[in-house]
């Protein structure tokens, strides 16, 4: 059996905008129809002996994550929440021992391959994807552990490089692990056709990655298990404990295992590889028109060349525009030249050293039970637009500083008021008193849409306190 680990825990700020801290890279549908989660399972899907997956990711993402998930009607084997972030080696190590956990002693599949893929890849040429991993799963049947080194096309000084043993092949010894070049060492090792660019993609048998972390990592082995062992089932989620996961060593895989053990081989993949960790090399990563332009939503162009121009929310213009990355979002509007977009992480610690949301949320944030998104603010009150999902249910909760009046614009809602209970049809309103405890949920087939307008001396999100919540979030914020 085969069981694909699929890593969701980045936070891919190179891409903000349009990425943010809670609905990262990963869970955005950047280069097709699905979100990066969803390609990546799909990617797999259909190979034979394929098992259920197993996803790590931030607590903070499990209802996303799951979400997705479901779209991508995938029943997954465990979603295991971080508490913190812990770098790949915890997350391999907790998903290796989670994946196992469940399965019979002693039979057939007592001891799966395991395929780590990161969630925010893209490969574009997913036959030859297929290709070498059934190169890879031959060789992790017999034991070895398997990397994928990406064939460079060019230097790049972005990547780190995996030296290969001269051989036959078609999995390869590994000479070594090297750090992020310069660029003409990075000229050097695509000439000499012994180096591949480190992909971060991983295959073996789960017994041999946790010997071979017990071996190696002891302290991240012995924290993890510790983990694994106190972890709570919640939902569909396993979650790990804060105390236990958070005393485990931060590092990463390649560094904890892959370049101390001597059980390591590269198997060699040229599939239109991206770890999309820049505008520029999503603008790569995307097929541009006749002038070399990257065009998403709605976008006029005039005399502009070779840019990736992305609108969500209005129209964006460009005239006389050459190498240029410009992003618009409901909040928030990047532009940059292709050869300065990995500075934009400094605009990121800017924001984050002024203490402001668009680090970490967009304007319209998603909840379990649907989004709500942020219309219009003033001294003393807030407007949101309200979307609540078909059979969702916010909680059951208060608010000590604000009241809320509510307007049905579509779909029917069943509201709880203090001991009140009842519908609310289209163009209905109702008044929720200060300190009032009330909830909205959606009876209906379709979604239900609300606007809700605010008013009071503090509107901040943490004054809720939750009684009652099907997803878990009980308790003051």
């Amino acid at each position: 059996m085969l069981i694909p680990v699929i890593l969701s825990g980045g936070s891919g700020t190179r891409l903000w905008p349009l990425s943010r801290e809670l609905y990262p890279k990963q869970l955005l549908p950047l280069v097709g129809k699905g979100t990066m989660l969803q390609e990546t399972l799909a990617r797999v899907a259909g190979v034979e002996g394929l098992g259920s997956p197993v996803v790590v990711c931030n607590e903070s993402h499990r209802f996303l994550v799951a979400e997705q998930i479901l779209e991508a009607d995938i029943k997954p084997r465990a979603i295991v929440l971080e508490p913190v972030g812990r770098n790949t080696a915890p997350a391999v190590a907790v998903a290796a021992m989670a994946a196992v956990s469940d399965l019979p002693k002693g039979g057939s599949d007592s001891d799966p391959l395991l395929l780590i893929l990161p969630a925010d890849h893209v490969i574009r040429d997913v036959k030859a994807f297929r290709a070498a991993l059934e190169i890879g799963r031959k060789a992790a049947s017999e034991g070895k552990l398997v990397t994928f080194g990406v064939v460079p096309n060019k230097p790049e000084t972005g990547y780190g490089y995996i030296k290969r043993v001269n051989g036959a092949g078609p999995a390869y010894g590994i000479d070594r692990f090297v750090e992020k070049p310069d660029l003409a060492t990075a000229k050097s090792y695509v000439e000499s056709k012994e180096y591949f660019w480190n992909s971060g993609m991983f295959l073996f048998r789960a017994s041999a990655v946790l010997n071979e972390l017990r071996e190696l990592a002891p302290k991240i082995y012995e924290a993890c298990a510790q983990s694994v062992t106190a972890a709570k089932r919640d939902l569909d989620f396993t979650r790990l404990p804060t105390k236990e996961f958070s005393a485990c060593p931060s590092d990463s895989f390649d560094y904890a295992v892959m370049e101390k053990t001597k059980l390591g081989v590269v198997v060699p993949l040229d599939a239109g590889w991206s770890d999309v960790g820049s505008w520029s090399a999503l603008h790569e990563a995307i097929p541009a028109d006749g002038d070399g332009n990257v065009v998403l939503g709605d976008v006029l162009t005039a005399d502009s060349h070779g840019n990736y121009l992305h609108a969500t929310s209005r129209l964006v213009a460009a005239v006389g525009l050459q190498d240029h990355v410009v992003v618009e979002t409901k909040d928030a509007v990047l532009v940059a030249p292709k050869s300065r977009v990995q500075d934009v992480k400094e605009l990121v610690n800017q924001l984050k050293k002024q203490g402001r949301y668009e680090t970490s949320l967009h304007r319209e944030v998603f909840r379990p039970w649907g989004s709500y998104d942020s219309i219009d603010n003033g001294q003393r009150f807030q407007v949101k637009r309200l979307s609540v999902k078909p059979g969702a249910s916010m909680s059951l909760q208060l608010h000590h500083h604000r009241a809320e009046h509510w307007i049905v614009v579509s779909g029917t809602a069943r509201i709880t008021r203090g001991e009140e209970v009842f519908l609310l049809e289209e163009n209905q309103s109702t008044y929720i008193p200060l300190g009032t405890k009330h909830r909205i949920e959606n009876p209906g087939k379709i979604p239900l849409h609300i606007i809700e307008v605010q008013s009071g001396g503090y509107l901040g999100e943490d004054d809720i306190v939750r009684f009652e919540d099907r997803y878990g979030r009980e308790g003051e914020k």
